[in-house]
């Protein structure tokens, strides 16, 4: 199977949007989510202990013009990983990235895509396997119109029902 092209080569190519789905209530783990359950905090003064080569990605984008939305389906309660992700949330937003919430409760009517995937310009979707533990499996690019417009509605329907992330409590 091909590998797909890095998503900092992805987003380097996208001219106007990019757009992530996230559905899981639980990703792999790193290093990052176990020094937090073990009480670590982050210094958010200190910018150099938390910015990442991905938060550089995300900058240099919006930096250029490009929308960057990432939009979060989760259940409530929150799992800790989820709790975790909403904390780290603030240097994806410090990025340029726009972010918001919508608990899975009230997606009972929206037909929500299987996979998480970004979407870039609409139409090249980079799409998630993860393996029940939130491994990823693998990654798979699409570029077929008739996905494509599929998960640029969904995403859309999405965004529109959630919350963003300023005014998302965590429960």
């Amino acid at each position: 199977m091909p590998q797909t092209p890095p998503f900092g080569e992805l987003l380097a190519g996208t001219t106007t949007s990019a757009v992530h789905l996230e559905t899981r209530d639980v990703y792999f783990s790193n290093p990052r989510f176990e020094a937090w359950r073990g009480g670590g905090e982050i210094d958010w003064a200190d910018q150099s202990s938390w910015w990442l080569p991905f938060h550089d990605t995300i900058a240099e984008a919006v930096a250029r013009g490009v929308t960057v939305r990432r939009a979060r389906v989760v259940a409530e309660p929150v799992t800790d990983y989820i709790r975790w992700e909403h904390y780290v949330t603030r240097a994806n937003i410090e990025a340029g990235e726009q972010v918001r919430w919508l608990p899975r409760s009230q997606a009972t009517t929206l037909l929500l895509p299987g996979n998480d995937y970004w979407l870039f310009d609409g139409n090249l979707a980079r799409v998630h396997h993860f393996a029940g533990n939130g491994d990823l499996v693998r990654d798979e690019l699409v570029d077929g119109r008739a996905v494509t417009s599929v998960l640029a509605s969904a995403f859309e329907t999405i965004w529109s029902a959630a919350t963003p992330h300023d005014e998302y409590k965590i429960q």
